[in-house]
């Protein structure tokens, strides 16, 4: 198996809003990874997380969708073509990239690309998500560009979404992109 960077930050911010010794402690969940530290190939798995109906209507409510196939349970047994409730995409793919999400203050999303909803998802159904690096490239003086595919599958692992999430990452040392940049 080949070894990879730790999952978690080795130092952290230094905030100068608060006492030093408080800044000086590291962040939990927050890592500091640099461009040069996301080895392409790599993978991960998030852990799981069932849909409930709160989640979905809350999500619903805050982006108002109220598509009948998310929001009316009648409509959805007796005229939708799958018999009950779905899950809105827009929740599963907000849902499913959270659970891989990292709080690295290193990187900036750039955007998605290859969104794609392959099936359905109900309410009670779990999901979980598995993030591929597939490749970077040095992009700007200070920033390079990430590529990684975000894979949710759902209860035993049925793939209901697949994208692509490009991520600018800030170098450690950008004197050694000199003249490699894209821009």
């Amino acid at each position: 198996m080949t070894a990879f960077a730790p999952t978690v930050g080795v130092s952290t911010t230094h905030p100068k809003n608060m006492p030093a010794d408080h800044a000086a402690l590291p962040v939990w969940n927050a890592e500091n990874w640099f461009y040069e530290d996301w080895p392409v190939g790599q993978k991960i798995r998030s852990l799981r997380r069932t849909i409930s109906e709160s989640d979905s209507h809350l999500f619903n409510m805050l982006v108002t969708d109220i598509h009948p196939y998310v929001q009316d349970q009648m409509f959805a047994e007796s005229e939708g073509i799958f018999g009950k409730r779905l899950v809105a995409g827009a929740f599963v793919f907000s849902a499913g990239l959270g659970l891989v999400a990292t709080n690295c203050v290193n990187a900036f999303s750039y955007g998605y690309d290859k969104l794609r909803f392959i099936k359905p998802v109900f309410l009670d159904d779990t999901i979980y998500t598995i993030r591929t690096n597939l490749d970077k490239r040095p992009r700007y003086k200070e920033l390079g560009l990430i590529r990684a595919s975000y894979e949710v599958f759902k209860n035993e692992g049925e793939l209901v979404l697949y994208c692509e999430h490009l991520q600018t990452v800030k170098y450690q040392n950008p004197a050694d992109f000199i003249g490699k940049t894209e821009k």
